[in-house]
């Protein structure tokens, strides 16, 4: 295989970490089993050798010691097959967007000539369209063969990637259907049915800037849940779209309701911004959620325009500058709220 071919399958398999941080390994994250690793925070194992894949490391990939976003890299024996498991615990879950960003930074990641050959619901650990299973053919000019998984189990995230050279398609496809069925959850139920997510363009709405209307207003205890559909049930329409430095993002909203939230994502590991109605009805809240951790904001009098959320996103918007609350999501789902002082904006 090409040196370029190498380096690009490093690449791909960086694409997916849910959160850019140097990958430390952590004892309280995994267990080691006799013939499987188990994430101990959601109680999700999978074997430790399946499809001609061994597991070659694991650890957290962020947040360390907080063991909310962890990672199990497996290698074929030659090293040519690469797969990642991420364990991780966004504080908005939902597959068919996690599916639906990767989707995008994959395509955007090696061009044109990536082709998407299969994007569908499939089985997970033994019970029908818990997952959604992605299938990209010759990314990088050719060179490679991509994949993924995404699962949605109770505030947990499952996404697995296997990447390897084109002429090893099949131990590729192998490798993720393998380790889709070979996972094993203590609390079976909490599998969501998940489905790809589905797309039309809302009416026309106001583009006109929003007023921060009540920024005490985010010094609630928890964040609240936010109110739209996950996983793929109910077609979301595009309210508009963000330009940043960084890229563009679609403002998503539920087809059909013109006074639900509005969610806007930003990148494969769950980061989203949330402007969910304020509970008297009266202007929408913003909060940005993470990977364990969500930011509170205030509310504003009505939606933000598309202006005014690339500058929340860019950093520049006076009115959102900081978060007035920030609160840490622990493995266990223990949450810590901690508010800033006005001194502090």
């Amino acid at each position: 295989m090409p040196k370029s071919a190498l380096f690009l399958l490093s690449a791909v398999l960086s694409l997916a970490v849910p959160a850019l941080a140097q990958a430390a390994d952590d004892a309280e994250a995994w267990t080691p089993m006799e013939t499987a690793i188990r994430a101990n925070g959601p109680g999700i194992s999978l074997p430790q050798s399946l499809a001609g894949l061994s597991l070659a490391k694991s650890g957290e990939a962020s947040n360390g010691g907080r063991a909310v976003d962890n990672y199990a890299q497996y290698l074929s024996e030659d090293g040519a097959v690469q797969a990642t498991l991420y364990v991780y615990m966004p504080t908005y879950a939902d597959a068919s967007l996690a599916a639906y960003m990767t989707d995008k930074a994959i395509m955007e990641r090696f061009g044109s000539q990536t082709r998407r050959t299969a994007y569908a619901s499939a089985p997970a650990a033994g019970q029908a369209d818990r997952a959604i299973r992605a299938v990209y053919d010759d990314a990088a000019d050719g060179a490679l063969t991509t994949a993924a998984g995404f699962v949605h189990a109770g505030r947990w995230m499952v996404k697995i990637r296997v990447t390897g050279p084109t002429e090893r398609r099949a131990d590729v496809l192998a490798g993720l259907d393998a380790m889709l069925a070979g996972l094993a959850f203590d609390d079976a139920a909490a599998l969501h049915a998940t489905a790809p997510a589905r797309f039309t363009q809302c009416p026309s709405a106001d583009a006109g800037d929003a007023r921060l209307d009540r920024a005490d207003e985010a010094r609630q205890a928890v964040p609240q849940d936010v109110r739209i559909p996950r996983d793929g049930k109910d077609t979301l329409c595009v309210r508009g779209t963000v330009t940043t430095a960084e890229g563009r993002f679609d403002m998503l909203q539920q087809a059909g309701r013109n006074d639900g939230a509005i969610i806007v994502p930003v990148d494969d590991s769950g980061t989203v911004l949330a402007f969910d109605p304020a509970t008297d009805a009266k202007g929408y809240k913003l909060s940005i959620h993470m990977v364990g951790q969500t930011d509170l904001y205030g509310v504003y009098d009505k939606v933000p325009s598309p202006r005014q959320i690339a500058a929340i996103l860019d950093g520049k918007d006076p009115q959102t500058a900081k978060a007035h609350a920030t609160a840490a999501y622990a493995a266990n789902g223990d949450v810590t709220v901690s508010r800033l002082s006005a001194a502090g904006r």
